[in-house]
């Protein structure tokens, strides 16, 4: 089998899933605008062949390129990991008459509004809705949503440029940054813990799931510069919230006719013990919630999603073991790290249960934390102990600091 991947290099995990395609048995072919030279080691070891093309975004261009390509290949599958490049993934698979989401198929995940619409029809429980394109017709949908309510781009991806809003003078105050959005989607807003469900398919049938709690919720770690975000792969997924949420997330495959490959699902449990369903992306997390996974059953999901590609099923044994969290770190000040305090109390605290840590060094320039959930760091650890977990990760939060001036 011949598989095609757009932009084999970027984001930072895909060159793993290169990789877990090519250990599946997959001949993987690349292309995309970074250089030859330039792309991750995992990736360009692990391709038989790379297109570099100067423009990666007109797909006309890409589509005669690939045709004129003096690589002599017969394409099975064309595959995309990164939100931004799914329109162009569909359109190439159209003009090669491959399998996999149709650029119809392909809005359903990229408009929430149409998204939202389609579930709708299933009958599939998720937040009241209504798109807009206008001021007034923003004022319009929050009279059916009520208050609080989300405002969010329609085809935006996490948590950028997403905004709660708890009443009409602040959704009046709000109205001015969003004029340079074409279309927003306004949704109630739900409270409750914020869950993902992620999943490897094939055929429309899950293979294997995980989920993940975020902690705290996406949209207030995304907003709060002092937060620290965690991300809790979870081991024991038998409560009974855990079983709906898995039967509404295999409905939501069916309702947008998803066939193979990665998804990534955000989904709510409120406090009257309901399941309301988030979104759905087709690609992986991001994050570095691959490691997670990989770390919570000692196995290989970039190859499984390979198996799932070549084989239709995943040949690897699946045991969950253990709990992973990985807990971002933000500097206080700004500027450059001058200094990092907690670090050998926090490992010593850990002990065993630290998997790895990767801080910015003093002396390195902090990262835009509204841009990248990696924040200017982060700490990885594990435990079959939930409970155990959650203490060690307040530890982490608490104890070690990133100083910057």
């Amino acid at each position: 089998m011949d598989v095609l991947v757009i932009q084999p290099g970027f984001p930072a995990e895909i060159p793993y899933f290169v990789q877990g395609l090519a250990k599946s048995g997959v001949r993987v072919l690349g292309v995309g605008d970074q250089p030859a030279g330039l792309l991750p080691s995992a990736a360009r070891e692990s391709l038989a062949a790379y297109l570099h093309v100067p423009n990666l975004w007109d797909a006309r261009k890409l589509i005669h390129a690939l045709r004129s390509w003096d690589v002599p290949v017969k394409l099975d599958r064309v595959e995309c990991l990164w939100e931004a490049a799914m329109e162009l993934a569909a359109e190439v698979r159209a003009a090669f008459r491959l399998p996999g989401l149709s650029p119809a198929q392909t809005q359903l995940f990229r408009d929430k509004d149409l998204m939202r619409c389609a579930l709708d029809e299933a009958g599939i429980r998720n937040p009241r809705h209504a798109k807009a394109e206008t001021e007034s017709q923003i004022l319009e949908a929050a009279q059916h949503t009520g208050f609080p309510l989300i405002v969010k781009p329609i085809a935006g991806a996490g948590s950028l440029h997403t905004y709660r809003v708890d009443s009409l003078e602040e959704l009046r105050e709000l109205l001015p940054s969003l004029r340079g959005i074409e279309a927003v989607v306004v949704e109630e807003f739900i409270r409750g813990t914020e869950y993902t469900f992620d999943t490897v398919c094939a055929q429309g049938q899950i293979l294997f799931h995980n989920v993940e709690l975020y902690r705290p919720d996406m949209l207030t770690a995304r907003s709060i510069e002092s937060v620290c975000p965690q991300t809790i792969s979870l081991r024991d997924l038998s409560a009974s919230h855990f079983q709906r949420a898995k039967a509404m997330s295999q409905g939501v495959i069916e309702a947008l006719g998803y066939p193979t490959g990665f998804t990534h699902m955000e989904w709510f449990h409120t406090p009257e013990d309901e399941v309301v369903f988030g979104e759905i992306a087709a690609r992986p997390p991001g994050g570095n919630s691959g490691e997670l996974m990989n770390r919570t059953c000692d196995f290989d999901v970039y190859r499984a999603w390979g198996e799932a590609l070549l084989h239709g099923r995943i040949r690897q044994p699946i045991e969950r073991k253990y709990n992973v969290a990985m807990i971002f770190k933000r500097a206080r000040g700004q500027g450059r790290i001058r200094a990092i305090t907690g670090l050998r109390e926090t490992e010593a605290r850990l002990g065993g249960a630290l998997v790895r840590h990767e801080l910015l060094m003093p002396g390195s320039r902090r990262r835009n934390w509204r841009q990248t959930l990696l924040s200017d760091g982060f700490v990885m650890l594990r435990h079959p102990d939930l409970e155990t977990t959650l203490r060690l990760t307040d530890v982490v939060v608490e104890r070690l600091q990133l100083h910057a001036g």
